[in-house]
């Protein structure tokens, strides 16, 4: 029973894996205008997502590699994503360049913690931005498939769901550090802490 429990613990994280390897099929998807199909492999992706954390917390299987790699196979998925887009000029460059450097403050900053053997979990503020950029996504996926039919009666609906995540993804990084300064994490006397922030 032991070594069957053993065997399951590195379930979530292999759903997470997986999450990385279903990137490249749904850029492949984008490129090849087949926007239903990116739609099924994005949301096969996005359950694997809500599997793996079930698991884990209902399993108690929680690991600080799962607290790091799984926010990463969020941001991979949805940079790929809006690069893709982005080239395709369905979301205007300079929107994907002000992702890029919070997702790098972001990276960066956690990297950062994790040297000093603080895991960075996310936070309710973190999941939203997640959640309302696969909206924004899966709104650009359904205006294409069908031929920009819903613009005429929602013109830009998509693009109005990036600007509400955009905004929401940076109050999330100005939440983010204001927590942590808060907590001694960022300050230069308490910068050898040991503690770890607990999900």
């Amino acid at each position: 029973m032991k070594k069957l429990k053993d065997c399951c613990r590195h379930i979530p994280n292999a759903l997470t894996i997986l999450r990385f390897i279903l990137i490249p099929f749904i850029i492949v998807s984008i490129v090849k205008n087949n926007y239903l199909e990116a739609f099924i492999i994005l949301t096969l992706s996005g359950l694997t997502d809500i599997l793996d954390g079930f698991i884990a917390r209902k399993f108690d299987f929680i690991t600080n590699f799962g607290k790091l790699i799984d926010p990463l196979a969020d941001k991979a998925t949805q940079v790929s994503i809006l690069v893709t887009l982005a080239l395709k000029n369905i979301i205007p460059m300079w929107f994907l360049l002000i992702v890029f450097i919070k997702e790098f403050v972001m990276v960066a900053g956690a990297s950062f913690l994790y040297g000093k053997e603080l895991v960075v979990s996310s936070k309710w503020y973190g999941k939203l931005a997640t959640v309302l950029f696969y909206l924004a996504i899966v709104s650009s996926f359904a205006i294409k498939y069908w031929n920009y039919t819903y613009q005429t009666l929602l013109p830009k609906f998509d693009i109005y769901l990036y600007y509400l995540a955009l905004a929401t993804t940076i109050f999330s990084l100005v939440m983010y550090y204001i927590t942590f300064y808060k907590q001694g994490y960022l300050k230069k006397e308490n910068l050898k802490i040991e503690e770890k922030i607990q999900e």
